[in-house]
């Protein structure tokens, strides 16, 4: 099942993590944050029109918030709750623009951005009179691309290179939709990964009757035996839309 959260129709992609800069043909390595001149040269090899931006994990933090029961009354109080909750979780200092989806009953998937990184983005677009339609976190929009063929319960992995083979990222895992989600900004190498996150990971999931058939990995060129059937994902697979 797709979420169709931070979603909107047809629209050009850009794609910002970290380390490097896509939108259409345009390529470009990072060194450090992207300037807005880097960024508008970006735009400017897209067509007219919206465009939708997938953003590092490390710069979209989520989370499920699970036994929500009763909700505030109100847009407006929600959102201040989920708000709250968001930060109250996750211990973060910078105030978040939050957004929250309903994925099964009482259980919320929320995420956010820190508001100076989206206000900048949202100026960016209307100086250069290109609608920005849409902030999606990269674990789920690899998610969702993989959505039509989760049949099985799995593991994605997305994942940020911080050097000298260590990643930090996110791990999420479905059942019959999602019901794990974590994220590690402390980088680890793919064995770390495999003892300290992924196993204990699959083992919660096999005592809640959903354990991981295979494990999709997106930011590695190769990953050690994990004891599930593993598939690398790459450029071709990722630098899509998503319906």
């Amino acid at each position: 099942m797709r979420l169709p959260f931070l979603q909107t129709p047809v629209a050009s992609l850009v794609w910002l993590e970290a380390h490097r800069l896509h939108a259409g043909t345009h390529r470009r390595t990072l060194a450090g944050p992207a300037t807005e001149d880097q960024l508008a040269q970006a735009l400017a090899a897209l067509p007219q029109g919206p465009t939708r931006w997938v953003l590092d994990d490390l710069w979209t933090p989520s989370i499920l918030l699970r036994d929500l029961t009763e909700l505030p009354k109100g847009a407006e109080a929600q959102e201040a709750f989920f708000r709250w909750r968001f930060t109250q979780s996750l211990a973060l200092e910078e105030p978040h623009f939050v957004q929250a989806l309903e994925i099964e009953p009482g259980t919320w998937l929320a995420a956010g951005i820190r508001e100076e990184l989206r206000e900048t983005l949202l100026q960016l677009g209307l100086r250069l009179d290109r609608n920005l339609h849409a902030l999606t976190p990269r674990w789920l929009h690899l998610y969702n691309l993989l959505a039509p063929n989760l049949n099985l319960p799995g593991m994605l992995l997305s994942l940020s290179p911080a050097g000298q083979g260590r990643y930090a990222g996110t791990l999420v895992a479905w059942g019959r939709t999602l019901c794990l989600l974590r994220q590690w900004s402390e980088p680890l190498d793919p064995q770390g990964w495999n003892e300290e996150r992924i196993t204990p990971s699959a083992a919660f999931l096999q005592r809640e009757s959903r354990t991981p058939q295979s494990l999709a990995i997106w930011g590695a060129p190769a990953w050690p035996e994990a004891g599930l059937p593993v598939r690398i994902l790459d450029d071709r697979f990722a630098l899509v839309e998503t319906p």
